[in-house]
């Protein structure tokens, strides 16, 4: 029997052909995205026409899209986060779903570290000043002594407390799945409002697409923070960040993740905003890793032994 399984992450083997390899050696049949980029709701359906499997990225896996997909077999997340799949449909439907939780963490600590020191150090506007020919020098903050506040304290948020920790920062940890006795390492634990009126730098590192950074927690923040957004576009109110970036209660944020993308926003008209394509985990050693994972997974879901 011959499989077909179809591929939505747009730059799925870019890092590394080793997860095609395999699914070649397995004699599957692959569906590349054809759109490279995140597909919506009726692409996604119309990709997965006739596919056993579905090596998988964000694109909405509703109980619609997946009950319209009838050979559909087995979901294999390349990443972490599973809150654009339902659950329920795909347990009712028999499909398997999987996902790779441990390959992003390293790239994703490493880029948000890389950001924060980008921002704190102001190194994007020394570099804009020096491309106009503009010789002038700014005082940044260091990183020893800054209170950075973390929402949600997973695998990532943990790697990303360990690097802070290094230089000297103190960490503060809002997280409802967790209690006080799960932080080992000198954090401490905080509600939302405390956290926010401390921190001189919040990262967000919760799941799902619910707001958690709207008006009222903006409101909260202790003038002139920093603002790190690796996890979920969702999890921050747009409308509201801009009006804390006017009014300075945020001084500069860095965002990676968005509701929609590619993003078209209005972060874009916002100098003191790092603005990156969803790329925490596009390194060479992460991609390769996840990929190889979700193959895997997916090959064990499906009851296919390469070479068998």
């Amino acid at each position: 029997m011959g499989y077909k399984v179809a591929v939505s992450v747009s730059s799925f083997a870019e890092a590394d052909p080793a997860p095609l390899n395999i699914l070649s050696q397995a004699d599957i049949e692959v569906v590349p995205n054809p759109h490279s980029r995140r597909l919506t709701k009726a692409e996604i359906m119309l990709h997965l026409e006739g596919c056993d499997g579905l090596i998988a990225g964000l694109e909405p896996l509703d109980c619609e899209v997946l009950t319209s997909s009838a050979n559909l077999k087995a979901i294999a997340r390349v990443g972490i986060g599973i809150d654009n799949v339902d659950l329920e449909a795909a347990e009712n439907l028999g499909i398997r779903v999987s996902n790779t939780p441990d390959g992003p963490t390293e790239a994703v600590a490493e880029m948000c570290l890389a950001a924060v020191l980008a921002l704190s150090r102001k190194l994007v506007d020394f570099s804009a000043t020096m491309h106009q020919g503009i010789w002038q020098k700014k005082m940044g903050n260091g990183l020893r002594g800054t209170a950075c506040f973390f929402i949600g304290y997973g695998r990532i948020g943990k790697s990303f407390a360990e690097l802070l920790r290094r230089l000297g920062a103190t960490i503060y940890v809002y997280d409802p799945a967790l209690i006080p006795a799960d932080l080992k390492h000198g954090e401490q634990w905080c509600d939302m409002a405390t956290g926010l009126g401390l921190a001189d730098v919040v990262t967000l590192h919760a799941s799902g697409n619910q707001v958690v950074l709207g008006t009222d927690q903006f409101d909260q923040l202790k003038p002139g923070a920093i603002l790190l957004n690796s996890a979920r576009g969702g999890l921050i109110d747009e409308p509201a960040l801009m009006k804390a970036l006017k009014n300075g209660t945020v001084d500069q944020a860095w965002i990676d993740t968005f509701e929609e993308e590619p993003y078209r926003g209005p972060l874009m008209h916002f100098s003191q905003v790092l603005l990156t394509p969803h790329v925490s985990t596009y390194t060479h050693q992460c991609r390769k890793s996840m990929e190889v994972a979700a193959v895997t997974n997916l090959l064990r879901d499906l009851d296919i032994k390469v070479g068998a």
